[in-house]
């Protein structure tokens, strides 16, 4: 059976924050796109390990997806993934 994944306040923000801003120019790619982000993020229920370590912090991975990661931390004994955060892969590292 898979895992639960849980999102941190940080990663809804992040993730309104994407949406708002592609919403500006097509609010229909917007939708699609953080559908997307999410589809992936729910994705790590069958496959806790599909994103790489993240070599600033022990136990947190990151997924690329497209030119976003998602940040996720993976809680074994539970069986859970927190998704940490969305962020642009040309921006700085987060803080998580």
């Amino acid at each position: 059976m898979g895992w639960t994944v849980t999102y941190a306040p940080q990663a809804l923000e992040g993730l309104e924050r994407i949406v708002r801003f592609i919403a500006a120019d097509d609010p229909q790619a917007a939708i699609r796109f953080g559908d997307y982000l999410v589809d992936r993020a729910e994705s790590l229920a069958d496959l806790p390990e599909l994103g790489t370590p993240y070599r600033k912090r022990t136990n947190v991975r990151r997924l690329l997806c497209k030119s976003y990661y998602v940040y996720y931390r993976l809680q074994r004994k539970d069986r859970m993934i927190e998704i940490m955060d969305f962020w642009h892969s040309a921006r700085r590292d987060p803080r998580i």
